[in-house]
């Protein structure tokens, strides 16, 4: 059954997307994405030349869509930016324990997978986390500058930070439970103390 949209391309992404979070980018055959999709095998291959770089094509758009909420936090000056940092923190928690055994962030899910697999893939990711830890380092500008959080040195904390928090995903990914989050938003509001 061939269900027509407006973004074929984006609906192999999004498809693949759901389908890779839980199982992984290995387990996941072309086939069972494109009979979910409903998509035949030529539309894909019109859209993208390998498996590979499918799976690239799907980690830039998860890190497109993930920077855009950070950035939405960045541009919200309503509030401190502590209090922004911790909106990220808090969402993380969310997110990942809504259901431990659908990992909703790819970073955690496929970091160790296809880092030896695909250097492309290992790029993109690469790519994006420094990403990620640029924007979180500005949040902790931010909240230094308008005084809601100590004198800390911005990239260092927010690399810090985001080991913690990778490390305490795939803790809560092992043991199922949102133990070593809970550890690590209480970490977080601690070194984010004055």
């Amino acid at each position: 059954m061939n269900i027509r949209h407006d973004n074929t391309r984006q609906h192999v992404i999004d498809t693949g997307k759901r389908i890779i979070a839980g199982k992984g980018f290995s387990s996941v055959g072309l086939n069972e994405i494109l009979k979910t999709a409903g998509v035949p095998k030529g539309s894909f291959y019109h859209y993208f030349e390998s498996k590979e770089l499918f799976g690239q094509a799907l980690l830039k758009d998860h890190f497109d869509c993930y920077l855009a909420e950070i950035d939405g936090l960045l541009h919200n000056e309503e509030v401190s930016g502590r209090q922004r940092l911790m909106q990220f923190w808090q969402q993380w928690r969310h997110s990942q324990c809504a259901d431990c055994s659908e990992q909703k962030c790819l970073v955690v899910k496929l970091s160790a997978e296809v880092a030896d697999l695909s250097d492309a893939m290992r790029i993109t990711l690469r790519d994006g986390t420094d990403q990620i830890v640029a924007r979180l380092a500005q949040l902790i500008e931010a909240g230094v500058a308008d005084g809601s959080l100590p004198a800390l040195a911005p990239l260092a904390t927010a690399q810090m930070l985001y080991q913690l928090w990778l490390g305490a995903s795939l803790l809560g990914k092992l043991h199922r439970d949102s133990k070593a989050l809970d550890n690590a938003l209480q970490v977080t509001e601690k070194i984010l103390s004055h």
